[in-house]
């Protein structure tokens, strides 16, 4: 596995690979993780991809420089025997896994995880600007001429969207097997002409988090008892933490508790004190056990990003809790279960807020919706998905034989 960001920090693409990791290893695989780390690991699995100093760009350490990454993973991989590379992100560390694998004859899997170009758009400072560079990095090292980019797509209409596209199905092209979460994703990934076969495949969750969940109860609201909401992400702006925030705002009768870090704390922490009079706690970000236990005592989950994620691994942790689940973006509603949740008829605050006041009124809908949750519990599991994630492998395989 090759990632530009690893755990300790936090994030959903991390969280991905702990549970490959965690499952293809209970199976008698043997698993390296190559990434850029603040500090080496003390686990022997976890290999520090050279990082640069200083340099943390929202708080992810950084793999520098390319060519150093790239001849490192080559020694690497040619002494460790390495079968295949499974490759997680877009950027150095995914270039130097990409280098490393062509020049010794690995095939490639590599899995699209979300949407840079929403990312990029909200985070980096100056976005025309360093998505440009960004761009033309990434095409130094990796030809971007088997991209075609279809500009009338609601989501590809500007240059610094095209470009971060551009990259994403450059990329895609250039593996033997690709891996997305989300047929929604896959749907967009096709239409802007990724060509190397794609299989739709859920992220599950790794056996160490469903011990550590339990077997969830359904959710009941007792009588005068305040819903208990819980929003958890990236404090960012793709993530759309204000709409949560002014949802919170039109619904008494609601305690809202945020878990997640990111460039909008600050900002986040204020607009929480100043809109809910104290009715929405911002904790920060915390480690995944904490997410598991907040969500054992939570009411319900809401999801307020819109046109960004592609299956966030929240969503699956709620499910394995008994969680029931809002969501603002339509595409999401595929990552739920039957009953298990609410798609908002519009993806604003008002949207959000009617949702919360259906299930602070209605307390048995909200007991019915965690029980369809519960009874879709194990296809969330990592288990369910391992012979397919073992199948892509032996695809990538036979195409490099």
């Amino acid at each position: 596995m090759v990632t530009d960001y690893y755990l300790p920090t936090l994030g959903g693409v991390q969280t991905v690979i702990k549970a490959h990791r965690e499952e293809l290893e209970r199976h008698g695989h043997e698993v390296l993780v190559f990434a850029p780390l603040a500090v080496p690991s003390a686990d022997p699995a976890v290999v520090r991809l050279p990082t640069a100093r200083g340099f943390a760009p929202d708080g992810y350490p950084f793999t520098w420089s390319p060519s150093a990454a790239s001849a490192f993973l080559r020694t690497e991989l040619r002494d460790r025997r390495v079968d295949i590379v499974h490759v997680h992100t877009e950027m150095f560390a995914a270039l130097a896994g990409f280098e490393a694998a062509h020049a010794l004859g690995i095939p490639i899997v590599q899995t699209m995880h979300g949407r840079i170009d929403v990312y990029t758009r909200s985070v980096l400072p100056l976005p025309s600007v360093t998505t440009a560079l960004l761009a033309a990095l990434h095409r130094r090292r990796m030809s971007h001429a088997r991209a075609r980019v279809d500009s009338a797509s609601p989501y590809t209409r500007t240059p610094t969207a095209r470009r971060m596209w551009r990259l994403m199905v450059s990329q895609a092209n250039h593996a033997d097997q690709v891996i997305v979460p989300s047929a929604h994703f896959a749907g967009k990934l096709l239409a802007q002409g990724v060509e190397t076969p794609i299989t739709v495949l859920s992220n599950g969750l790794e056996g160490s988090v469903l011990d550590e969940v339990g077997i969830p109860t359904a959710r009941v609201v007792a009588p005068g008892e305040q819903l208990r909401v819980m929003w958890c992400g990236r404090l960012s702006p793709e993530k759309r933490p204000e709409v949560f925030l002014d949802a919170v705002s039109q619904v008494s009768g609601i305690a809202g508790h945020m878990y997640g870090d990111g460039v909008s704390r600050a900002s986040v922490s204020r607009r929480a004190a100043a809109l809910t009079d104290g009715r929405v706690t911002v904790h920060g970000g915390v480690p995944q056990s904490e997410v598991l236990a907040a969500m054992r005592h939570a009411h319900v989950l809401v999801s307020s990003s819109l046109d960004f994620d592609n299956q966030p691994m929240v969503l699956l942790e709620a499910i394995a809790s008994g969680l029931p689940v809002i969501v603002a973006d339509p595409d999401l509603a595929e990552t739920l279960p039957p009953g298990g949740g609410i798609v908002t008829t519009t993806p604003d605050a008002a949207g959000l807020a009617t949702a919360l006041s259906q299930l602070r009124d209605d307390p048995a809908r909200l007991t019915r919706h965690s029980e369809a949750t519960i009874a879709h519990r194990d296809q969330v599991a990592q288990t369910t998905h391992r012979a397919a994630l073992l199948g892509v492998y032996e695809a990538a395989l036979a195409t490099a034989r």
